[in-house]
């Protein structure tokens, strides 16, 4: 089994299980939280395949289980398009389902925290999402040739570790995530929180990223990272109850 494939389900296993203990602490119906949960990465890991399919037709005819399986080499602009399609599926479950939106997202932040997390650490380890050459003294090596072949990884070259770093962003906010739960202030600040911090982070990880092709202005990742901070810093501006709105407001009148 693919090291990669195998700590990104372990991800979405640890995620599920995050969401039910935060389900729990903000008095969130459980089932409706992992019902959504599921549905947004079944959506994401099916819309993956069938763009991999639809953009890789040749390929797939001459090997199906190499194209279907869990390591390949995506084009830049798949994962973000999956996840995408993911989000829509999950937003679509939470408004047929009246979830309340901004404590619901609260309740998932730390999970996506924790799951991103781990799937980098898979990637360390498989030498996917390689980053680039550095003379740091801790930068690492890969020799495995099933890591040239299913990823392009650069063999006997010192690069730095970058999925190492995305992992420790990712935990650290899971931890901090995590302390803030009970202390928020208002409904999505949690999750502007992880929004904000983690996109600002993915933005600038991505200039270490070896595996990406140079663009005329962006990567793919560095586009949707910008969207989350805008969404994050959404989330976080203070905004005032309707119910306080509207007495101040009848007070002035």
């Amino acid at each position: 089994m693919p090291t990669y494939g195998v700590f990104s389900a372990l991800g979405m296993v640890a995620a599920l299980l995050m969401v039910l203990q935060t389900a729990k602490r903000l008095d969130l119906p459980k089932e409706k939280l992992w019902n959504l949960t599921i549905l947004a990465l079944l959506t994401a890991l099916l819309a993956s395949k069938l763009l991999m399919v639809a953009t890789h037709l040749w390929l797939f005819r001459a090997h199906p289980f190499w194209v279907l399986g869990l390591t390949p080499r995506y084009n830049p602009w798949i994962p973000g398009a999956s996840a995408a399609i993911g989000v829509a599926g999950g937003w679509l479950y939470l408004m047929a389902e009246g979830l309340p939106l901004r404590r619901t997202l609260d309740a998932l932040a730390p999970a996506a925290a924790l799951g991103l997390g781990l799937r980098a650490v898979g990637a360390f380890v498989a030498g996917a999402q390689f980053g680039t050459p550095t003379r740091m003294a801790w930068a690492v090596s890969y020799h495995s040739l099933q890591s040239a072949l299913w990823y392009h990884t650069p063999l006997d070259r010192p690069l730095q570790p970058v999925q190492l770093y995305s992992a420790a962003l990712c935990f650290v906010l899971f931890a901090a995530l995590l302390a803030w739960l009970p202390r928020r202030t208002q409904q999505g600040e949690v999750a502007g929180v992880w929004l904000f911090i983690y996109g600002v982070g993915s933005f600038f990880l991505q200039f270490y990223r070896g595996d990406v092709s140079a663009m005329a202005l962006f990567t793919p990742v560095q586009w949707v990272s910008l969207v989350m901070v805008v969404t994050g810093a959404a989330l976080l501006w203070k905004h005032k109850p309707a119910a306080q709105a509207h007495t101040e407001l009848s007070a002035s009148a």
